[in-house]
């Protein structure tokens, strides 16, 4: 959406060092806005730092492990310290996990799962809520996935973490419905990314859509004028779903 214009508004941006967190940024920087970029790739987040001022944009690398839920205060502490507030949160920073059976799957990798695509992003909204309140229109974006409700043979870790997400997520939406603040959620279904690549290491990468194309969804579901709130956009069918009463 390169006539949205998004000067002066700040977002965070997990999982910033590569895929669609990468792209996301990108896009929401040369939007005008600037960007916290987190992830634990120092040197992915480098390069996207190097692209976004490239297109004349700002960012504030936030070299992070979402597991850390002391590092995820400080930064809510430390967002406050210097802006007062937080316009945006694109919480797009996930882990697979292993693809294997259920009776299989080891317990550290299970927690791992958990800790990342849960467990995070909870921590998350506890420390940057009252920063997305202080804006004048907040907006909150969470990466969910179809294997919600396919429940695949093997991918229970993931499954079961994205559908623990997706509630965490409608019950937070639910609760912030009398304030400006928007929460929704958004499934870019397959597409060209690493952790694609890593759970169907024999597709053809190819002949899936490129992250930068989901970029101007993420810009729309997070800029001012958006009015959706509780919903689930589909990339692959383009239909969003209202998940609150």
């Amino acid at each position: 959406m390169a006539d949205l214009d998004l000067s002066g508004r700040l977002i965070v941006v997990t999982g910033a060092s590569r895929g669609i967190g990468w792209h996301a940024a990108l896009a929401l920087a040369e939007a005008g806005a600037h960007i916290i970029a987190v992830a634990r790739t120092v040197g992915g987040l480098e390069e996207l730092d190097d692209a976004i001022r490239a297109k004349s944009g700002s960012a504030t690398l936030v070299p992070l492990d979402l597991r850390d839920g002391d590092a995820l205060d400080r930064l809510g502490l430390s967002i406050w310290e210097r802006w007062k507030k937080l316009d945006g949160l694109v919480a797009n920073a996930g882990e697979l996990g292993v693809i294997t059976p259920v009776s299989h799957l080891e317990p550290k990798v299970f927690e791992q799962t958990m800790a990342v695509n849960v467990t995070a992003n909870y921590r998350l909204i506890r420390s940057l809520e009252p920063l997305l309140l202080q804006s004048d229109a907040g907006r909150a974006l969470f990466v969910t996935s179809g294997a919600v409700e396919r429940c695949r043979p093997f991918w229970s870790a993931y499954s079961a973490s994205k559908a623990a997400l997706e509630a965490i997520v409608k019950t937070w939406a639910a609760e912030v419905a009398s304030t400006k603040l928007r929460v929704n959620l958004i499934d870019p279904g397959p597409m060209r990314t690493a952790m694609r690549a890593k759970a169907m290491p024999g597709e053809n990468a190819e002949t899936l859509p490129h992250p930068s194309l989901l970029a101007p969804h993420i810009l729309r579901l997070v800029a001012p004028g958006t009015a959706e709130h509780g919903t689930r956009f589909s990339y692959p069918t383009g239909e969003s779903r209202r998940l609150i009463d």
